[in-house]
């Protein structure tokens, strides 16, 4: 649940009513108006590699829309925002990242990384504030170094020249989606609900799910906004200074529980494999696609950007904050009644409000076409990056836990190693864990407080291998997964096990996990992990 808490707290609060320092000046970038209630769900802008290689320029920059709320996002050079960015294993990323944020007047200082840093050397810590960034590549097996994935010092300013990350995707690595965000501590919720998130694919999932060679493909991202209700809209009451209250966006087309929904255009009878992204703060959503208010059986074919070893037949798709799932939809017959919906979900006594609402009211189309397919399968491939993770032997079990505390109206957000004492995220601690490249680890983590929260952390993948106690037997690598709340009567703790692989010489270095509810992240909910490269 979103509480005041240090900064952030009262920064929300100043989101949406106050105006940026300089103000929108004429010739300012700004980001690109957003669809309206009930548009039609717009297809993201797609770069490409070539040559085994993609170089984009992006620019950070915020203003206050024409909505009255402010807005964050990467600016592509044609005007449009957060393009998908597509390659392949093996290729390079080179991602040059020009940061032209303002800092919101008012907003209180963040924390200082590492102490004051050199001018013009982003890699060297210093302060992060409202108008700092850097770039986190979710679900990527890379390196936690500058210029490749580290978020922990990386403060790039708004003074500084284009800041260039140069990523080597692994061969190995797995086809799938995967997405890029700021993740600057204290201001990471801000940007990510102003709309700064992309999607970003690693090519070739027909050779693992031969099944989804040659359909038509579609990337959803699902946002969360502080949006103003259309006019006679009553379902959310949105108040912009509630968290609880923001609706969810569909390729930033506003969806709410009534006739403003997005739009959505499928040819009758068609199969589509859909590619959707949690990248909304508090949203645990239950995905339903509806046929004449029938839920139809979804083939999921991957979830965090691997691909399953067999499709799951399933009805209901749950994805966390910062989840993905890939799944093939059927198309109804013409004359059909179509909807894709979210339920809503239960996050427990102190959880914030998620509410289902219409994602989509879909219009059955004969002349609707996609603009991108999957491509033919060019050899079949049935072994990842992780493969034989549920099987290996841990080196090491821990025990950790998520708890929250509350005094004079603030709370704070802890995740601790058992046997520790309980500490709100500083980036200048000490790594609260320290293992060696190579080892596996099995880590149980319990929840202590009354609300779900979702365990993520960076360079790795682990395989989730049971649930309060009881074996999932499901060998499939995530990154990010629920954890059930805790009801404050009943022992033992709610608890998920789940066993993380640190053998691949790329996770070597320091990096994080947290709570990837983004209110709690901010707010304290992190630690650093230390993994020491092999001799």
């Amino acid at each position: 649940m979103f509480r005041p808490n240090r900064s952030f707290s009262f920064f929300f609060l100043l989101l949406v009513f106050l105006v940026l320092i300089a103000g929108n000046v004429f010739g300012q970038e700004m980001c690109p108006p957003r669809p309206r209630f009930g548009a039609t769900i717009p297809d993201p802008l797609r770069l490409h590699s070539e040559n085994g290689v993609l170089s984009v320029d992006l620019t950070e920059v915020n203003n206050m829309g024409d909505d009255g709320t402010m807005h964050y996002c990467y600016l592509y050079a044609d005007g449009s925002e957060a393009p998908v960015l597509e390659l392949n294993a093996g290729d390079q990323l080179v991602f040059n990242i020009t940061n032209h944020l303002t800092p919101l007047a008012g907003a209180m200082p963040g924390m200082k990384h590492g102490g004051a840093a050199p001018a013009g050397n982003p890699c060297a810590g210093g302060a992060m504030s409202s108008a700092s960034t850097n770039v986190h590549f979710h679900g990527l097996n890379i390196s936690p170094k500058c210029h490749q994935d580290e978020v922990i010092r990386t403060s790039i300013q708004p003074s500084d020249p284009p800041f260039q990350y140069k990523i080597q995707i692994p061969k190995n690595d797995a086809p799938g989606l995967y997405w890029y965000h700021p993740h600057p501590h204290g201001f990471t919720t801000t940007q990510i609900v102003g709309g700064a998130a992309g999607a970003l694919i690693i090519d070739g999932i027909q050779n693992f799910r031969p099944e989804v060679a040659g359909l038509p493909e579609r990337v959803f991202v699902l946002r969360q906004m502080f949006i103003p209700p259309p006019p006679g809209s009553q379902p959310h009451q949105v108040n912009p200074l509630d968290n609880d209250s923001s609706p969810v966006t569909v390729n930033f087309v506003p969806a709410f529980s009534d006739a403003a929904a997005p739009v959505l255009h499928m040819k009758p009878g068609t199969r589509q494999l859909w590619r959707i992204l949690n990248a909304t703060s508090i949203y645990f959503f239950a995905l339903q696609f509806k046929v004449d208010l029938v839920a139809q059986d979804l083939q999921v074919i991957a979830l965090d950007g691997i691909p399953l070893n067999a499709p799951r037949s399933m009805d209901t798709v749950v994805i966390p904050p910062a989840g993905r799932a890939e799944f093939v939809v059927q198309a109804p017959p013409e004359g059909s009644f179509a909807q894709f919906m979210n339920l809503g979900f239960d996050t427990g006594p102190i959880g914030d409000l998620n509410q289902g609402e219409i994602l989509a009211n879909v219009t059955l189309d004969s002349n609707a076409e996609v603009a991108h397919r999957i491509p033919p399968a060019a050899r079949k491939m049935t072994e990842t990056r992780f493969a034989g993770l549920a099987t290996a032997k841990p080196t090491q079990t821990r025990k950790l836990y998520f708890s929250e505390q509350t005094h004079d109206g603030n709370t704070d957000f802890f995740l601790t190693v058992k046997g520790q004492t309980p500490k709100v995220y500083d980036p200048d601690n000490p790594p609260a864990i320290i293992t060696q490249q190579g080892s596996v680890e099995d880590w149980i983590l319990e929840n202590h407080s009354g609300e779900v929260h979702a365990f993520h952390i960076h360079q790795v993948h682990f395989v989730v291998l049971e649930i309060n106690g009881v074996p999932t037997n499901d060998p499939a690598p995530r990154d990010t997964v629920l954890i059930p709340y805790w009801d404050g009567v009943s022992k033992p703790f709610p608890s998920v096990k789940v066993r993380l692989d640190f053998r691949n010489p790329e996770t070597a270095g320091t990096f994080l996990y947290h709570c990837h509810i983004l209110d709690h992240e901010d707010g304290g909910m992190m630690a650093k992990i230390l993994v020491q490269r092999k001799n």
